[in-house]
């Protein structure tokens, strides 16, 4: 079961998550055996390839801290955000690349515009003419620049 899981991999840039069989550099690179860089499918970012120790421990001893702690000044979750008010989208979360792909299909991507219209019973954002009701596991990872 360990190499399964071995397999996954995601890009530090975009946060896809995806297998390593599908990067760029498994279909026909010539120096594919000799690289230690990997491809991601999505943006085409390469990134070195975490050794498997390393990513085991990340797993066992876990990559969250409190979000005050590691957060700029000014950047919070869009849930944070009062209703009517703006803010810029700095980013999605890393965590899940799919569903990244789908909050992006919705034009929730970096750099976007979002309005809170209200934050219970669940989170609902406005991005130009689409509303979108999340759930506030999902909500609290986007985070947000507030705009005037």
């Amino acid at each position: 079961m360990g190499t399964v899981a071995s397999r996954w991999l995601t890009c530090p840039m975009c946060g896809f998550e995806f297998d390593r069989d599908d990067t760029l550099c498994a279909h026909g690179c010539p120096l594919g055996a000799l690289c230690n860089l990997l491809m991601c499918p999505n943006c085409e970012y390469e990134f070195p390839e975490t050794p498997r120790a390393i990513s085991w421990l990340r797993g066992l001893l876990g990559r969250k801290q409190p979000a005050a702690s590691r957060l700029p000044a000014g950047v919070r979750p869009v849930t944070q955000l009062a209703a009517g008010e703006k803010g810029e989208v700095l980013c999605l979360g890393g965590r899940n690349g799919s569903r990244y792909s789908t909050l992006s299909a919705f034009g929730l991507v970096q750099g976007s515009e979002v309005t809170l219209v209200q934050q219970r019973p669940s989170c609902v954002i406005r991005i130009g003419e689409t509303e979108l009701a999340l759930d506030l596991e999902i909500a609290e990872e986007i985070l947000v620049q507030p705009r005037p």
